[in-house]
């Protein structure tokens, strides 16, 4: 089996699509292609090219990943969880059953992308921290709750809130801010900042502040 021709998509200029005997077969980004020392004229039999296609779709996997990890900063647990979803069978637009990933590639991409830096769950942290709901307010037990959820590590949550400057204080009092206007009484709106995780002394000392 030849290789007989390699172009660079017309979409996608990081990628090339590589034909053997005449007939596209799968397509590499550039850097596999050189990895590989493939190119036009060389013979392979059909266990090579099977392997060229799984980092072919390692390649695809890894890129969509990447994508992913830059749009903002992800826990581990997140990145498992984006990379599970990819080895699911689905529907193309044509109603064909496109099936996912392997798990051996899934394992394979999230490796790759912890080595580079781009998994790491206390830089994770101290993102979520520093900006989740920065202008609405965000109590340390709230923050800490939804790090939990997304999977961090307790010791790493505990750290993260150490180094932070927001504390409570300031935070219940951009939630009274916003809320005063609905809850005139102050009963009632105790009520609704405990359940944002205030504590009690907390909300008294801010709405104390207030005068």
């Amino acid at each position: 089996m030849k290789i007989t021709a390699i172009s660079v998509q017309s979409h996608n200029d990081n990628r090339v699509n590589i034909s053997i005997d005449g007939k596209y077969r799968f397509s590499l980004d550039i850097f596999q292609l050189t990895a590989l020392s493939i190119k036009i004229g060389n013979d392979y039999d059909e266990s090579e090219i099977i392997k060229f296609e799984d980092e072919s779709n390692f390649g695809k996997a890894y890129g969509r990943a990447l994508e992913y990890c830059l749009m903002r900063p992800h826990s581990s647990h997140e990145i498992k969880d984006y990379l599970y979803r990819k080895t699911k069978s689905t529907l193309d637009k044509n109603g064909r059953i496109k099936p996912g990933i392997t798990t051996e590639i899934a394992a394979r991409v999230f490796d790759r992308l912890y080595e580079k830096g781009y998994i790491d769950d206390t830089k994770f942290a101290n993102y979520w921290v520093e900006n989740r709901s920065l202008t609405k307010g965000a109590s340390r037990r709230k923050l800490f709750s939804e790090l939990r959820v997304k999977g961090v590590d307790n010791t790493i949550i505990e750290r993260a809130l150490v180094n932070t400057e927001r504390n409570d204080i300031d935070e219940v009092k951009k939630i009274i801010t916003k809320k005063r206007s609905r809850y005139g009484d102050d009963s009632k709106l105790t009520m609704y900042l405990a359940r944002q995780g205030f504590s009690y002394d907390t909300v008294k000392q801010a709405l104390a502040d207030e005068f």
